[in-house]
């Protein structure tokens, strides 16, 4: 960012050079109250995320020696990069005995990141593209805002990602 405002000046200050992950709060921080969070949304790490796992584990019986929060803490992870809520995951996994564990898992632990008004790494590019989805509007004022994307190593994108640079 500041070899651009060093090559390009004044222009160089309106660029946004970031991660998709650093994009994503930005936009959150503006409009994330369009999705029923407050503006001041805590972000959870991996150990907080774990801990809120092994807690919704431990409300709802589950063994952790038989499924480990790492294992499950994953499957969630992976759900979101597919841009798969926990309803949705719940009916496509109901004959998997394993998934359907995970689903139970993810509902619960998404009720308590909202009632916390938290969001853990994922949530970050997942109710970005909700909020683009729902609230045209704010979708058009980045659209308007931002003429040219480049991403570097596009070819690693994960669903939730390159939906997210689709939208824009």
């Amino acid at each position: 960012k500041s070899r651009l405002s060093a090559k390009l000046g004044k222009t160089g200050e309106d660029v946004w050079a970031s991660t998709f992950h650093s994009s994503c709060v930005r936009f959150l921080r503006r409009d994330i109250d369009r999705l029923g969070f407050e503006k001041n949304f805590v972000i959870f790490d991996t150990s907080d995320s774990q801990t809120l796992i092994k807690e919704c584990m431990k409300d709802l019986n589950i063994d952790s020696k038989e499924f480990t929060p790492k294992a499950i803490g994953g499957a969630i992870s992976q759900a979101k990069n597919e841009l798969i809520y926990p309803d949705e995951y719940a009916s496509i996994f109901k004959t998997d005995f394993y998934k359907s564990v995970v689903a139970r898992v993810y509902k619960i632990y998404q009720e308590r990141l909202k009632k916390y008004n938290a969001l853990d790494f994922d949530d970050l590019i997942m109710c970005t593209v909700k909020l683009f989805e729902e609230n045209p509007d704010v979708l058009e004022y980045y659209q308007q805002k931002f003429k040219y994307i480049l991403v570097d190593e596009y070819q690693d994108t994960n669903h939730a990602q390159y939906r997210l640079v689709s939208l824009l």
